[in-house]
């Protein structure tokens, strides 16, 4: 399977999914720059985390524009996979490729720590490999995680199944507490209506190896790997 990883002005996470696809999935991935203009021959593209563009305006707002987003676009409309890691969800939103916004946190400082998710649906390209209801240790890092929709939006989301992982506990309770951010019914990630484009707040790139202290985001690459679809 053949990853493109983009590459936007102050992405920084990009060697973090590079290193996750190539080292420990065994998979072919490249590095793709902002200004590309095609995306053929890939079979996933993933939008990783970082501050594109130092997060001017807005979060993702500048990089929405890039030119690559044209790509990825048109990538996402054939139903192929795109994944968007932290700013990489907050560019999908504002590309339109998922609804929804990404707000300042509620205690409005950086987030760095492992979170809890609880598996809302593993019927999807991205979560298949885990089973429904189980718990993963991922981290997140984020000062702009908070998700917020209106509520005809959010009651739309619960009711296709789109709400992929939710803040829980360890023991996989949906509490007030164990929401780092203030995201309205503690949501962590979502998937668009086809089910081909995801975006997740925490980093399952960075919890795939028993060194980085979890393998919680292990099973969403897996999943995309077991899913692949033919070119």
């Amino acid at each position: 399977m053949k990853f493109a990883i983009i590459v936007f002005p102050g992405s920084n996470c990009d060697h973090d999914c590079y290193h996750a696809v190539k080292h420990v999935f065994k998979q072919d991935a490249d590095y793709v720059w902002h200004k590309a203009a095609s995306l053929d021959g890939y079979d996933c593209v993933i939008l990783p985390g970082g501050f594109s563009y130092g997060d001017y305006l807005r979060t993702g707002a500048i990089a929405r524009f890039s030119p690559v987003m044209g790509a990825v676009m048109e990538f996402a409309k054939k139903g192929k996979p795109v994944l968007g890691i932290c700013n990489g969800f907050q560019i999908l939103t504002e590309a339109g490729l998922l609804p929804g916004v990404l707000m300042r946190n509620k205690g409005l400082k950086f987030i760095c720590s492992r979170v809890s998710v609880r598996v809302e649906n593993n019927a999807t390209a991205f979560t298949s490999a885990y089973k429904k209801g189980a718990v993963a240790s991922i981290p997140i890092a984020h000062a702009d995680g908070n998700y917020y929709a209106d509520a005809e939006t959010i009651k739309r989301l619960e009711g296709e199944g789109r709400v992929v992982f939710r803040y829980s506990t360890p023991e996989g309770d949906v509490t007030a507490e164990a929401n780092p951010n203030g995201s309205v019914s503690n949501i962590a990630a979502i998937v668009n209506e086809a089910g081909n484009v995801m975006g997740a707040m925490p980093h399952p790139e960075r919890a795939c190896e028993d060194a980085l202290g979890s393998i919680g985001g292990h099973k969403v690459f897996e999943s995309i790997i077991k899913n692949r679809a033919p070119r």
